[in-house]
This record gives C-alpha cells, structure tokens and sequence, in this order.
C-alpha cells in the first residue's frame, strides 16, 4: 500500500482484517472480500470508514445465484436490513455519510429505523428511472430512492451543479429562468434532490456487465458530494463492483464485500472483457476503458 489517506483510518487499518477473513482481490486502493457482508463488517473496526453506500438485493425474487434467496417474508427482510443498517453505522466515522438505494417500500422502514439510531436526515433522493413495467391495480413505477444520512454534522458535503438543461432538437433552453438566464452560474444550476439525469445502464450486449448494474454517474455524484480524495468507501453488496471502479477512478480508498462470483467485478478492475482499466494492470496506467 502506498500513499498518505485523509480519510477515517489509515490504508492498512481499514482495509486489512487481521482478526477476519481475507480478500480475495487487491488494488493499490480497495480490498474486496467474498462472502457474507455482515461477516466482514463484524471484523472491520468501529468508526473506520467515511462513505457507506449499499444498494442491497431487493426481496423481488430475482435470481442473485444459489448463495442468496431473494424473496422471504416480509419481517425477515426487514430484519435483516435492521441488522446490516445497525452494523454499518458502526463504522462510520464521525459526520461519515450513509447512501441507501432502494425501492421507496423498503426505504420507508430503512429511513423511519436509521432515524431511530440517531443518524442524521440529510435527503430522500429520488432517481428518476422509468424502467419497470406497469404493475395492475397501481401507478406506473418509474424511480427508485436514495436515502442520504450523516453519522452527525456531515465532515463533508459539496453541491454540484448540473448543466443548464437545453432542447435536444432546438438546442435552446427548456426554461426561462424567470427572465435571470444570465444571472445563472456559469457552471450551472444547483442539483436538487430529484435526479433524472441518471440513466439505466443498456449495454449487456456489448459489455459483459449485470443487466442490474448501476450507472457510474450515480456513484460519481454520491462520492463527489459526500467524500474526498483519500476517503474510505464501503460497499458491502459489491454487484458488478460499480462502486468500486468509480472509488478507483475518484482515489478513494475502498472496502467490498460480494456473497457470490466475483469474476465479474475483478473482471472490471483488471480491465478483462471490455471493462474499466484501472492504474496498476494496463500500459497507460491511467484508467482508460478499452
């Protein structure tokens, strides 16, 4: 390991166990463990990390392989959640954030018991992704939500702005700005707590990725308004390792847990089969995508 960290716990503190399992992949700037998340985060130590985010399995019954059942009654999610919740906040360092991706059902109890624990309310994001099919008797389902809490005050936040929305056809402005266009900034208008500019990720066909993997944009916003450069991140539901490769490219420090392969995410890190390229395992050692 390499490097000086401003972040909860130096390099070898946060992301070596000695007393727990080991990881089964490396980079210069993340370790990722294979198996249970709440097996790992039981040996990782308390106030450790800066950044929690986790997008866990949904209980909507989709197949994640034979290491997990996604589709159990009602309370044992909910408990389970309650305890993976509780064990995250654990090693939130002091003003850490906490980011919960979830369909509103679940993050309704997730919010209502994170509030119990004391954290601190900062958002409920919600991400605008018309993806779903109608479901009989209700509103078309068309975004998930993002919970954004603070262990405390927030250590850190930065607002980023988005670009001035214009007409993909006219190229002119979609709203008038109540006639003070020209007061805007010049790096554009305030992010709000409604993103739709986040799209569902399309490309199965030509990247060998999870048809369910989360945009790298999404991460890039969350790691941008809630951490900084030598910060360390945790994801304990690794996926595709979306999380993981955005750590990478922004210079935080990671920590990852997957229950099932993890082919696919180291797959992404070395840059095997059309993923990212991170420094350290290509010629140009500059993240590029092949």
């Amino acid at each position: 390991m390499t490097g000086q960290t401003n972040g909860a716990a130096q390099v070898g503190n946060a992301l070596d166990l000695p007393d727990g399992p080991q990881p089964a992949f490396r980079t210069d700037l993340g370790a990722l463990y294979q198996g249970d998340c709440l097996e790992v985060m039981r040996n990782i130590p308390s106030g450790s990390v800066d950044l929690v985010f986790a997008d866990p399995p949904f209980n909507l019954g989709k197949i994640y392989g034979k290491h997990f059942t996604d589709a159990v009654a009602e309370v044992e999610y909910t408990n389970w959640s309650e305890v993976w919740i509780k064990e995250g906040l654990r090693l939130l360092a002091p003003g850490g954030a906490f980011f919960l991706y979830n369909i509103p059902k679940w993050n309704m109890r997730n919010g209502a018991y994170m509030q119990s624990l004391g954290m601190n309310f900062r958002h409920w994001i919600t991400i605008d992704i018309k993806l779903s099919l109608p479901i009989q008797g209700k509103l078309y389902p068309s975004h998930y939500s993002l919970l954004y809490f603070t262990n405390g005050k927030p250590k850190t936040f930065t607002r980023p702005r988005i670009p001035i929305q214009v007409c993909r056809h006219c190229g002119k402005d979609i709203k008038d700005y109540g006639g003070h266009r020209n007061k805007l900034h010049p790096d554009g208008i305030n992010l709000t707590d409604v993103w739709n500019d986040i799209h569902p990720v399309r490309h199965q066909g030509t990247k060998n990725r999870q048809a369910n993997e989360l945009s790298e944009k999404l991460l890039e916003r969350v790691l941008g308004i809630a951490s900084e450069p030598g910060d360390v991140v945790l994801d304990p539901f690794g996926g595709s390792g979306t999380t993981y490769a955005v750590a990478e490219r922004m210079h935080r420090q990671w920590l990852g847990v997957e229950l099932g392969d993890i082919e696919p995410i180291t797959n992404r890190l070395t840059g095997i089969g059309n993923q990212v390229e991170l420094p350290g395992f290509g010629d140009s050692g500059k993240g590029r995508r092949k």
